[in-house]
């Protein structure tokens, strides 16, 4: 399989969402469980702790490549801003330390990240009064929805590094969104616009009958 047939790709795509679809009326690895972020157990109910970093995409890995990567912030917003890599990685950069939590019950923990800080981009965008929730977009037309006070939180970064190097493609280099307190489908890969608004729009698979929150210590799995 390669990029190169679309026909193919097309194909591959429509049975991983299908079966992610099929997930999300069947309830799969529900516990009925709940737990609390710092509580006596660090892993949220229903996961299992994996050393490596499993590759989970909708079938096709954009292949952008740091001359041409681009970001673009607009919506609610008082400064809209296009950065392309080189004004990113000008920006204030921080390290940061968090787990993973996918839906699909792994968690990894210790990610080492490193890149600019939600609350940075929030100060040089300033959202408007109005704005309370984002979209995040992605190249390969990916999309998903957190509210404005979820992203506005001291661990949430956009990354371009994690374990002291390069994003991989795979796991959505060049820069990609890191949401800890959530599921991990929430952290867009290959992020190229951040869209401020006043209401509520539901992403890819929030349309596709997952959880609109995705908090793992409540099990937000489906909707």
């Amino acid at each position: 399989m390669t990029e190169k047939d679309p026909s193919l790709l097309g194909k591959v795509r429509d049975k991983l969402i299908r079966r992610k679809e099929e997930w999300a009326k069947e309830g799969r690895l529900l516990t009925g469980q709940a737990g609390a972020p710092g509580g006596p157990e660090r892993l949220p109910p229903g996961q299992r702790e994996v050393k490596n970093w499993p590759v989970l995409d909708l079938g096709v890995q954009p292949d952008v490549s740091a001359e041409k990567w681009h970001l673009r912030v607009d919506g609610l917003i008082a400064n809209p801003v296009a950065w392309d890599l080189e004004t990113f990685l000008a920006q204030p950069q921080i390290d940061s330390v968090s787990d993973i939590h996918c839906v699909t019950a792994w968690s990894r923990y210790d990610n080492r990240w490193q890149g600019v800080s939600a609350r940075h981009l929030l100060s040089v965008v300033q959202p408007l009064p109005e704005a309370r929730f984002l979209v995040f977009h992605s190249y390969d037309g990916y999309t998903t929805n957190v509210s404005l006070a979820d992203f506005d939180d001291a661990d949430v970064l956009l990354a371009h590094s994690w374990e002291g190097k390069p994003i991989p493609r795979e796991h959505g280099g060049p820069v990609r969104i890191v949401l800890p307190k959530r599921y991990f489908w929430k952290s867009a890969k290959w992020v190229c616009r951040i869209e401020f608004l006043a209401k509520d729009r539901p992403g890819f698979w929030e349309e596709r009958g997952y959880h609109n929150e995705a908090d793992p210590w409540k099990e937000e799995r489906y909707g």
